[in-house]
């Protein structure tokens, strides 16, 4: 039987969207989803380590969110444009697969005048190529080092926070749209998983023994992009980069021969662990990109439980939860959900599936 799209629908009301993270990090909400019995609790982040014991592992995503959207004016006109940077494509980084808006006025050969605060202009840029109907490739025109290049990104770059917060980025979001574990810079969205994890609960972790093993997935805007095909096995996932080192295997690894349980910590980290199986159904080191799409029916080879938050109806990482937890059970803590007015998307609250 085919899996189709329409299977992963709910009813769902987009106030549920939280616009801001929770006060403190671990003080979103935790529902508990047991697969063995079906039973729902209702939690606070904060009582996440009452489920786990000593040698138990939690892989985290490394990733650090790069400040990916730019505000800039075209040449001539002088009309504000907004360039998303989605990846760079050769070893100098000055070239780049970007989003524009509005497109429809962004030819190539046009320059790209980008300016600070002060209306100074810092960065120019020219499109050299038409990829999508949004998408463009560009190449800044820069002399300085590599250095002060992503320097001058840094600073007239803003935090890609996803479409659904309809707010513009606030200094908040320049820590709270970063996990504490955030040290490899590439994604242009935060593994959201891993922003529920304070400094108190990373060190009752060391306390108790519960170990942590770091992964990079590169998370790019494909996370989000809408399904358009209703026969699941016909959707092509845009590849990310990814890689697992030597030590998250090892880490993962000895858990898993001593008994002890692994715990993915987002759909990210997921896919990476999923796309670096050993033949003996372990975890192996691997680098490279990965386009893997996990939808029911799905077999999992290395993690006992996952913690994600809360998606949206259709959506991919939705799907992965329902492969994982299974489609009813998954659905209906959903619909629970939706009436307990749990807090949805990135700055959302957060699921535990045991």
């Amino acid at each position: 039987m085919r899996t189709k799209l329409s299977m992963f629908d709910f009813k769902f009301d987009e106030k549920l969207i939280a616009q801001y993270p929770a006060p403190h990090r671990d003080e979103s909400r935790l529902m508990v989803v047991h697969r063995d019995t079906g039973k729902i609790e209702h939690r606070v982040f904060k009582d996440i380590l009452e489920y786990f014991d000593e040698g138990d592992v939690f892989i985290f995503n490394n990733t650090k969110v790069f400040p990916a959207r730019l505000f800039g004016r075209k040449e001539k006109t002088g009309a504000r444009i907004e360039v998303f940077l989605l990846r760079e494509l050769n070893a100098d980084h000055l070239l780049w697969d970007v989003l524009v808006d509005p497109a429809r006025k962004i030819r190539v050969g046009n320059k790209l005048y980008f300016t600070d605060e002060y209306d100074n202009e810092v960065l120019v840029a020219e499109v050299v190529d038409n990829t999508t109907s949004r998408g463009r490739t560009i190449r800044f025109i820069y002399d300085g080092s590599h250095d002060e290049f992503m320097d001058e990104l840094r600073k007239l770059g803003h935090t890609p926070l996803p479409k659904y917060i309809k707010r513009d980025p606030e200094p908040i979001d320049k820590e709270r749209y970063q996990t504490l574990l955030a040290k490899e810079e590439g994604a242009v969205a935060a593994p959201t998983a891993g922003l529920h994890f304070s400094e108190e609960i990373l060190k009752r972790m060391e306390l108790k023994g519960i170990d942590i093993a770091e992964l990079t997935l590169h998370i790019g805007l494909g996370t989000f992009r809408n399904i358009e095909v209703e026969d699941l096995s016909k959707h092509k996932m845009d590849a990310e980069y990814f890689r697992v080192p030597e030590e998250c295997a090892e880490k993962v690894n000895r858990a898993k021969r001593s008994g002890k349980r692994v715990t993915a910590v987002g759909t990210t980290v997921m896919r990476a662990i999923e796309s670096a199986v050993s033949a003996e159904d372990l975890l192996k080191p691997a680098e490279g990109w990965t386009n893997k799409f996990i939808y029911p029916p799905y077999e999992f080879h290395i993690a006992d439980h996952m913690i994600t938050n809360f998606h949206l109806p259709k959506s991919s990482v939705l799907i992965m939860a329902c492969a994982f937890g299974g489609r009813d059970l998954i659905l209906k803590a959903y619909e629970e959900a939706v009436k307990e007015k749990y807090r949805f998307y990135s700055y959302g609250d957060a699921m535990l599936i045991l």
